[in-house]
């Protein structure tokens, strides 16, 4: 497959080692490919529901013949070999709970100057909806999209549970798992775009954003989300909370 974005050894490494490891350990189905631009910018929201997720999504965002950039934490970047791959692919470093990190939207936007696509989770970490829904978003998404004019395309992957249930420092590859990926159309920004950039339409964009990603979780799973989405701080629960893997219906997901 021709791809639009330019190569560099970080994605060679990525083509002749990372990805067939990948697909060794997993498999991928990709429904919708067309959905992300085959040249120019654009920005992918995922539901975010597993550890393994980025993998999923990365390998979905590959096979449409498009580089992954990923919003990583800042951290992962001083790991050795990691940190190498993920500064050679341009991947972006986030600083969580401390001050004097930069904007991180800066290097995305460079990013999607450059004609590049950024992957962003627009919930900021793994949902705490108890049965695995998407939960309220966060506004990073559609700040960097009202603020750019990008193209925001929304995806949903269910099966990663099988092979990383949520907060279960465990990899379950055997047998093996096929996961899919679904790319929807591009979410009708256009209401807020080329308005004032205020609290009121960033969180109107978030809520369509969200919407967007729910609707098609709700067709991979064939059944309907929850009326509202899961408010963490309704729930007293802090961001970086932990809780169970089985849902309020006592289920727990295969």
């Amino acid at each position: 497959m021709a791809r639009a974005d330019r190569f560099n050894l970080g994605w060679r490494v990525a083509q002749f080692v990372a990805v067939p490891l990948a697909r060794v350990l997993m498999g991928t189905r990709v429904a919708n490919p067309e959905k992300v631009p085959a040249t120019g910018p654009f920005i992918v929201v995922p539901n975010h529901f597993s550890d393994v997720d980025p993998v999923i999504v990365g390998l979905g965002v590959w096979k449409t013949g498009r580089f992954p950039h990923f919003l990583a934490k800042e951290s992962l970047f001083r790991v050795t070999l990691l940190g190498w791959f993920l500064r050679n692919t341009d991947m972006v470093p986030v600083l969580r709970g401390r001050r004097g990190g930069g904007d991180p939207l800066a290097a995305a936007r460079e990013l999607l100057g450059k004609g590049g696509g950024v992957v962003i989770y627009p919930e900021g970490t793994l949902t705490r909806d108890p049965d695995l829904w998407p939960m309220r978003g966060k506004t990073g998404a559609a700040r960097l999209a009202l603020q750019t004019g990008v193209p925001v395309i929304p995806c949903s992957h269910w099966g990663d549970q099988r092979i990383a249930p949520r907060w279960q420092h465990k990899l379950k590859f055997f047998p093996r798992t096929t996961v899919d990926v679904v790319f929807g159309d591009p979410v009708d920004l256009s209401p807020w775009l080329g308005g004032p950039l205020v609290g009121s339409s960033i969180n109107a964009a978030t809520d369509a954003i969200m919407a967007a990603i729910t609707a098609l979780v709700e067709q991979q799973r064939g059944e309907p989300a929850p009326a509202e989405r899961w408010d963490p701080a309704a729930h007293g629960q802090s961001e970086f909370g932990r809780e169970n893997t089985t849902g309020t219906t006592g289920k727990t997901f295969q």
